[in-house]
């Protein structure tokens, strides 16, 4: 079909142009944002139902959205870093699209701005936590005696670790959590490791996911911070699974089943005792057999 009319061959590529919207999620960053002239809201409740609105509305046109978290404490730095008039709605979009490019962001698919703002606010924590795990291992440099690259090295005894512990689970859809205690505050890292149903047992990992766990865990590794391990096996039919490892310099040492009901049934706070779980088994971890990875930096 030929489209004559300019109109409407505009409106047909309005609907091809992807957009991104920088949101405040709470209180705190939207007061921030009030110091602006022409910041226009006032009230923050109602600017998240306007930008509701506003998906919904680009939703039925066709149009594809994502979500950016906008942090006035960085929209000030890349206005000053840029030269750019904080007080301008121009300054924002500049910075909006610099988010979509370089930050986290999550697309909007219908779902309510009060399931995806937590989403998103989850996804800038973790890109967080990657980004300062990374940067911990970096500054590591390189063993004294051998010259290795002593974050290198972590990362590959980590990932070495995280096969031995996916090879020895038994079947099912496995979460895995790896925290690593230090200051300024604790590491977390997740990952999701899902059974695909083939013949040759292949399992389902988030690339992402899978770099973010192999990064934290190779701090805790390379550091000797205190930190832990835990893994939840879930299959049909069966009671699910939990093990625990501590983590420690020359790898992972495995916790006894009773130390793993401690810690899965005791408040963190308070240390008073949680009613255990229905239909879970609190289990000592398998064997992770002699292929698994010792550190090659003792000396």
């Amino acid at each position: 079909m030929t489209y004559t009319d300019h109109r409407t061959v505009r409106r047909v590529l309005r609907r091809e142009i992807a957009g991104t919207i920088g949101v405040l999620t709470d209180e705190h960053d939207f007061r921030a944002m009030r110091h602006y002239r022409s910041f226009v809201f006032d009230d923050h409740a109602t600017y998240l139902r306007h930008v509701e609105a506003v998906l919904r509305t680009r939703a039925l046109q066709g149009n594809h959205t994502t979500l950016a978290l906008f942090d006035p404490e960085e929209y000030a730095a890349f206005c000053a870093h840029t030269g750019l008039d904080p007080d301008r709605r121009t300054s924002r979009t500049r910075f909006t699209a610099e988010l979509a490019a370089t930050g986290p962001t999550v697309p909007y698919e219908g779902q309510p701005l009060a399931d995806l703002l937590p989403a998103l606010v989850d996804e800038a924590v973790r890109r967080a936590t990657w980004e300062y795990a990374t940067t911990l291992l970096a500054r590591l440099g390189a063993c004294a005696s051998c010259g290795e690259d002593l974050g290198r090295e972590a990362f590959t005894r980590a990932s070495q670790l995280i096969v031995r512990i996916l090879d020895t689970a038994g079947p099912g859809n496995r979460h895995l959590v790896c925290s690593v205690s230090g200051p300024p505050e604790t590491l977390v890292a997740v990952l999701h490791a899902d059974d695909v149903d083939d013949a040759d047992g292949h399992m389902e990992l988030d690339d992402t996911e899978l770099l973010e766990f192999t990064t934290v865990l190779a701090v805790g590794l390379a550091t000797g911070s205190p930190g832990g391990l835990v893994m939840r096996t879930t299959a049909p039919g069966t009671a699910d699974r939990i093990h625990g490892w501590r983590l420690r310099t020359h790898g992972l040492e495995p916790l006894t089943a009773g130390e793993v009901f401690d810690a899965y049934c005791t408040d963190v706070e308070s240390g008073d005792l949680i009613s255990p779980e229905s239909n879970v088994d609190y289990c000592e971890p398998p064997d992770l057999g002699d292929g698994g990875p010792s550190p090659t930096h003792r000396h």
